[in-house]
């Protein structure tokens, strides 16, 4: 069993990042474009981060989505996605995001896609 480890998407509010990191220094939490992997279209940051064990985080309700839910219908593993609403306010996913890394196991959010605030 792991720890959960968050990939940010292009579109993640930096303050969602920030805040997490501030609340927990010791969550592992990168953004794509620090990675290099900016210009990856969803269906690629879904190929990523289940290849390299990152749960994803992302702003992107619709088309992220349609990438997660394809990936999963064709019988391909995920290791999760966390979508938040760009209109709800930071606070309420920064608080789950640190709960989720300190009370779970990585494997437990695998093959779900779930909103936050949970």
């Amino acid at each position: 069993m792991s720890r959960p480890r968050f990939l940010a998407d292009n579109d993640l509010n930096d303050t969602i990042v920030l805040g997490v990191l501030r609340r927990e220094p010791g969550i592992e939490f990168k953004r794509l474009r620090d990675l290099g992997l900016a210009a990856l279209p969803d269906d690629a940051v879904i190929e990523y981060a289940a290849r390299e064990n990152w749960i994803v985080v992302s702003h992107d309700v619709n088309t992220m989505t349609d990438a997660a839910f394809a990936r999963l219908s064709s019988q391909q593993t995920m290791n999760g996605l966390f979508l938040v609403h760009q209109r709800n306010p930071p606070g309420p996913a920064i608080e789950d995001l640190v709960l989720i890394w300190a009370d779970s196991e990585a494997e437990e959010w695998a093959q779900q896609v779930r909103f936050l605030p949970l």
